[in-house]
This record gives structure tokens, sequence and C-alpha cells, in this order.
């Protein structure tokens, strides 16, 4: 039966580190985290993940708010208020709450970030870094699962990681994480599950995430014995929500497993904050030419 990974633990490892660090760019700079949230419409799939934001924020003592912009905004103004926060040295970090409306291209918007103020790593300079192992603000999301394996003390080298999904804000980044580790990296996506290969590919997994948004997509029969499963996705069914990987059957064979709800949820919002401090730490040193600690 798998030891289930839960995130409350490893996200509040995370935060009490960022703690001491605040307390020196507040003492020592004269610096407050500020982080700013854009948001386009109403959205409620978004509301969990803002609450989890604005608690995180007022715990750690970061400045937050919240600005709600007209669904109808056009791109030009959209751009424009973009550009005004980067402008603006009192805003640390800006995260665009996604997804957008039809209308606007979430791609082109996040490329008029500051990069050093993209606090969702999601900026093509930011996202180009990961290949060099380079990055200093990274996909939260895809930090989140590197970290809760990391928690588990896995060492990488050569291990069968699959990925299932290869969106830009976790599955591509989150791959090119593991290859860094010297994981062997397999991604899977729709045209591997069109070609009726994705169960082949699941079995071989000795690091699997999964990251698509489809209730219970992977048959708890196919993990491997002794995997690391880390469930990505959350999907409401029923009364309940689930993950992307039928549960009950995955915790009778993998080693490991996180929980849907509870498992990489919380650290996603820790790495946030954390990415936070890191930019504000870079903008410190862009203005004073030397870096913050």
């Amino acid at each position: 039966m798998a030891e289930l990974l839960y995130g409350k633990e490893i996200a509040e490892k995370i935060k009490n580190s960022l703690k001491q660090q605040i307390t020196n760019l507040k003492d020592k700079y004269d610096c407050v985290p500020a982080l700013c949230a854009v948001q386009v419409g109403e959205n409620p799939a978004s509301s969990v993940y803002l609450r989890a934001q604005q608690k995180n924020a007022d715990n750690l003592g970061i400045n937050y708010k919240l600005h709600t912009l007209d669904a109808g905004i056009d791109e030009k103004k959209l751009i424009d208020f973009i550009l005004n926060l980067n402008a603006d040295d009192k805003v640390n970090g800006i995260i665009l709450q996604l997804p957008l409306p039809a209308s606007l291209d979430a791609k082109k918007i996040i490329s008029f970030f500051d990069p050093i103020k993209d606090v969702e790593g999601m900026h093509p300079e930011n996202l180009g870094k990961i290949i060099l192992d380079k990055a200093h603000l990274a996909p939260c999301t895809a930090c989140a699962a590197i970290e809760i394996l990391n928690s588990t003390g896995i060492d990488f080298y050569g291990k069968e990681a699959v990925v299932v999904g290869h969106s830009e804000i976790v599955g591509k980044p989150l791959a090119l994480m593991l290859l860094n580790k010297f994981a062997t990296t397999t991604v899977c996506h729709i045209a591997t599950g069109e070609r009726g290969l994705l169960q082949k590919h699941v079995e071989t997994a000795e690091i699997l995430i999964v990251a698509v948004g489809k209730a219970n997509l992977i048959s708890g029969s196919w993990v491997r014995e002794g995997a690391i499963v880390v469930d990505i996705g959350i999907n409401r069914l029923g009364d309940k929500l689930v993950g992307d990987v039928e549960f009950d059957g995955a915790q009778k064979k993998a080693a490991y497993i996180t929980p849907v709800p509870g498992g990489v949820g919380p650290v996603t919002v820790a790495i946030l904050m954390r990415n936070l401090v890191e930019a504000a730490k870079l903008q410190l040193f862009k203005r004073d030419g030397k870096r913050k600690r």
C-alpha cells in the first residue's frame, strides 16, 4: 500500500524557509515583497487558487493585490496594464490568472512581462533557461512536482520517468527538469492515447506524473509496482474531487502517491511565494548590483 505524499508538510518547510528571507529583505533593504495577480473577467475555477494566494501571502507578510479587469478588455489595454506593473518598483511579482477570455492570447500577453517579475516562470526567457538548468523562476506546478519527488529521497539518475500531458505550464518544463536530473524521460500526450500506446508507456514508469485534467484517465492497474505517482490533475466527479489517476488501484501498487486534493496544490502555492521572494532578490540585484540573500 502506497505511502501518501501530502503537500502540506512540504509546503510548510518551504514557507518556514521563506519567513527568515522575507524578514531579512524587510530589515536590511526595506523591501516588502509584493505580488499582483491579474484576473480578466470572473472565473470561478480560479477562486480556490486566488484564496490560497491571499492566505499564504498574508501569513508570510507579503503584500498581495488582486486586479480584476473587465472580461471585454482589449489586448492593447491589457498589455498596457502589464507594462505599468513592470514599471512599478513596488511590484515584485505578476501573475496572470488563466484561462483568459478566448479573444486574448495568453502566450502573447505573458511575453510582455518583465522576466524578473514573472513569478509563474512562463515568460519565454524563463522557460528557455530551464533547458540550461539555469532558471531562477520556473513554472510553479512543475517545480512542486519535483519538490514532492525530492521528499521521497529518490535518486533520479537513470530512472524511467513518464510525464502524461505536455502543456507549457506543467508537462514540457517538467520533462526538462527531469532530464536535467538525468531521469530517462518519456512524454505522453493526446497522440499517444490515440495510438493506443498510453498504457504501454505508463507501465514502464518508476516515476509517473500526470497532468491532463481528465478524471481517472490512468487506470490503477497500469501503475508499475513500487512506482512514485504524482497526480496533478484535479477534476470534479459527482460530489467529490478526483485526480487523473484512478487512486484506489494505484495506491495498491505504488510505493508513494499524492492524494487529490491535498497533494500538489499546497506545494504549488508555496513555490509561487518562493518565486516571488527570488524575484524580489533579482530586482534588488539589478538595482544595486549585488545579490541580496
